[in-house]
């Protein structure tokens, strides 16, 4: 279990990037959905200890992570939105380095840079260096990195960037297989990813929480609410407007249906990410 509260970072420049977080995160994979400069990569670096928050605290299986921060980076694997690595060293080489770092031993460590560079599709280029590799390559790089040393706490940053639909569907089954006995915190722009692969969501805005809990429970206030219309609306709330075989299609929230031909829609997290972001100020 890792709970988060009243968690709060202003940067030197005045930014409050998050502001007042409290959130309860069990065993699992648990979402983050938000917009761009909503706070999620402030909140994660800050869970992942690479930054101190000016106040509040953080607890995982017990641990004062604030207090005693190394004994959750022995139990974290972190994949961030960009990373570096050391040049001229390759994919294996690193791996072994990373390991070591974590102090893990030799046996095992052999054992799992084998399973996931088998995991990950880099076997056949785990001798390359790192810096040469494509950007799908790398990404897949730093998902093996994340999970070296069975982590009990995983945080992941668009882990998805740059993958092909055949590498995201792998990632996928594998997150779901490892979330069974690990808490798996997953930040994405693919709102259908979430919804798909996680139990349990939060939604950030403008550095906080304003909704979390079961993903069903988040979308229930707009069940039988939710209707698709090839016009746009003259009532209601549109949610959004997207294309279908390019032409436009708007889906809105209305207590009643908004015109007649307005057909019935089963709600979705993106209908309440939308409706979400739609309702804050700019």
């Amino acid at each position: 279990m890792l709970s988060i509260s009243n968690l709060n970072k202003t940067y030197f420049d005045g930014t409050k990037a998050i502001s007042n977080i409290s959130l309860q995160c069990p065993t699992g994979m648990v979402g983050l959905l938000g917009p761009n400069g909503a706070g999620k990569s402030t909140l994660m670096r800050t869970l992942a200890c690479l930054q101190p928050p000016d106040s509040g605290s953080i607890t995982f299986n017990g641990i004062n992570v604030l207090q005693n921060p190394n004994a959750l980076r022995s139990q974290l694997g972190y994949l961030p939105q960009s990373f570096g690595v050391y040049p001229h060293m390759s994919c294996r080489q690193l791996l072994w380095h990373i390991a070591t770092l974590k102090k893990i031993d030799k046996r095992q460590a052999a054992q799992q840079i084998a399973t996931l560079l088998s995991l990950t599709n880099l076997t056949q280029v785990a001798n390359k260096p790192v810096t040469s590799y494509s950007g799908g390559m790398r990404q897949r790089f730093g998902i093996a990195q994340a999970l070296l040393g069975d982590p009990k706490f995983i945080i992941l940053d668009e882990p998805t960037a740059g993958l092909d639909p055949l590498e995201r569907q792998r990632l996928h089954s594998l997150l779901v297989k490892i979330s069974k006995q690990t808490l798996v915190l997953l930040s994405t722009h693919i709102v259908e990813d979430i919804e798909n692969l996680c139990s349990r969501a939060a939604i950030m805005m403008q550095g906080k929480i304003v909704d979390s809990g079961e993903i069903a429970a988040l979308i229930a206030p707009l069940s039988g609410k939710i209707w698709e219309m090839d016009r746009r609306p003259e009532c209601g709330i549109v949610v959004s407007e997207s294309y279908h075989f390019g032409k436009d299609r708007w889906r809105v929230y209305h207590s009643e249906i908004p015109h007649t031909n307005a057909i019935a829609c089963e709600a979705t997290l993106e209908d309440r990410y939308f409706f979400q972001l739609n309702k804050e100020p700019s």
